[in-house]
């Protein structure tokens, strides 16, 4: 992707082409083409064409920037695309000289064109018209060359047509438009067809990124979006009858009523026999040792009793225990994609406050050439500023973003919104997956003991997969 700038040159065209063809700029000179003219005398020649003009405006030559982003194309590409620029631009009418500077971090292309052209001794006429012509040509020369484009208004291609995800402006309509609070009942829809329980209902809703109070209290229930400032209730008015406390509660009940009658689940002790037994692996008693001393095979037999009476006493019976499993591993599902979405629009958001920041910065050395006499001497002077400037005010643009009215600082309050969003998001993930990976080996531990499964289990699986690597 390439920016372009384009200002006229009404004096000093000779310290103009000097300035593009510096040596330490350009590698050394390898990087400087030119048609019509030689860099050395490209003044002079200049000068004998605008002497066959009868026109009189002032203006002697132009000189274009091209622009790419880092890191996104080489020296040399970049100058075969700003020499094919000025052959596409200048159709062989008009001399110029191709400069590729490459002393800074952004690699760019400086064109400066006599401003009569050899052929009908006219001026070039610069307006708009012939500036999109130049946006246009700079565009198709980045695709043939596989390098991204942005078409206003659209999210960023790349060559190849794959999408970055969200732009700004959809990120910011969904999240100040009516949408959201479609999408919030979206979500609690699926969460209640996922939910086995109230309580698990409620922490997919928090996986989906979305804060909730007042689950337990006698009034309403609330929902907030991490990265809005208000919560919306729960009720017939604002979100519609189907979304209510009371309703919720219900829905889940009549899903789980419809699958399967209710069993009574095995009575939960308070206090485990023994703490964190349910925790440990069963011990092996096929192992030689065992065979060989009956003794220490009856305490192990005694440890396997006490590990799979501490799984199945704090699970209630098997079936609860795997529809706990299935509850904490959607739970970490939906969280793990919640956040996925939060850091690709953290992302997005960041690039956005980066070109705002770059934009705000550099704007005073914008308004500054805008006021100055010898544009052409204060570019000089302030090229890299310049430069930064323009490109930050095109990505804005082409995101969709205002910047007449820019505000940092909201983009700033935005951006940490997010990012609150995405450390909730991880805490609710990790916890997930944690307690999923706990009742597993609770389950794994009562198939070993009782030798439901015919397959091997959680355990004998990791140990074949670890005996393999070795």
């Amino acid at each position: 992707m390439a920016y372009t700038k384009i200002h006229a040159v009404t004096a000093a065209v000779g310290k103009a082409v000097d300035y593009i063809c510096n040596p330490d700029k350009t590698d050394e000179g390898i990087l400087i083409s030119s048609y019509g003219c030689s860099p050395e005398t490209a003044a002079y020649d200049f000068r004998f064409a605008l002497s066959k003009t009868k026109q009189s405006d002032p203006n002697k030559a132009y000189h274009l920037i091209q622009s790419f982003l880092p890191g996104e194309v080489s020296y040399k590409e970049a100058h075969q695309i700003g020499t094919e620029l000025a052959d596409k631009l200048l159709e062989g009418k008009y001399s110029y000289v191709v400069s590729t500077h490459i002393d800074k971090g952004h690699v760019h292309n400086h064109i400066i064109f006599c401003a009569a052209d050899n052929i009908n001794h006219e001026k070039y006429h610069d307006c708009k018209k012939t500036y999109y012509n130049i946006r246009s040509l700079s565009d198709n020369l980045c695709r043939e060359h596989g390098l991204s484009v942005i078409i206003p208004g659209e999210k960023t291609l790349s060559a190849k047509g794959a999408s970055r995800g969200k732009t700004y402006k959809e990120w910011q309509s969904g999240r100040n438009g009516s949408s959201w609070k479609e999408q919030l009942k979206a979500d609690i829809d699926e969460a209640i067809k996922n939910a086995t329980a109230y309580e698990d209902c409620i922490e997919l809703i928090r996986a989906k990124g979305y804060e909730v109070k007042g689950e337990n209290a006698h009034k309403f229930i609330s929902f907030r979006p991490l990265d809005r400032e208000r919560f919306v209730r729960g009720s017939a008015k604002s979100l519609g009858a189907e979304y209510t406390k009371e309703r919720i509660k219900e829905r889940i009940t009549e899903k789980a009523l419809t699958k399967e009658k209710r069993r009574v689940p095995f009575p939960t002790r308070k206090k485990p026999i023994v703490k964190d037994y349910s925790r440990k692996n069963l011990i092996d008693t096929t192992e030689d040792k065992f065979t060989q001393s009956p003794g220490l095979k009856h305490w192990a037999d005694i440890q396997n009793l006490k590990i799979a009476a501490a799984s199945y006493s704090q699970s209630g019976s098997i079936t609860e225990l795997k529809k706990q499993i299935s509850a904490k591993s959607t739970l970490a599902k939906t969280a793990r994609e919640s956040l996925v979405e939060t850091e690709r629009q953290l992302k997005d958001l960041g690039e956005i406050l980066k070109y705002a920041e770059q934009y705000k910065t550099n704007h005073i050395y914008h308004v500054r050439y805008k006021k100055s006499k010898d544009k052409d001497a204060y570019l000089r002077r302030h090229e890299t500023e310049l430069i930064l400037h323009d490109g930050a005010e095109n990505m804005l643009k082409r995101f969709g973003i205002d910047t007449k009215n820019l505000d940092v600082e909201k983009f700033r309050s935005d951006y940490n919104a997010l990012y609150s969003k995405k450390q909730t998001l991880q805490k609710t993930y990790k916890s997930a997956e944690r307690e999923a990976a706990d009742l597993k080996q609770k389950l794994d531990n009562i198939n070993q003991y009782l030798d439901r499964n015919s397959e091997p289990t959680y355990f004998d699986k990791k140990r074949s997969q670890n005996t393999q690597s070795l």
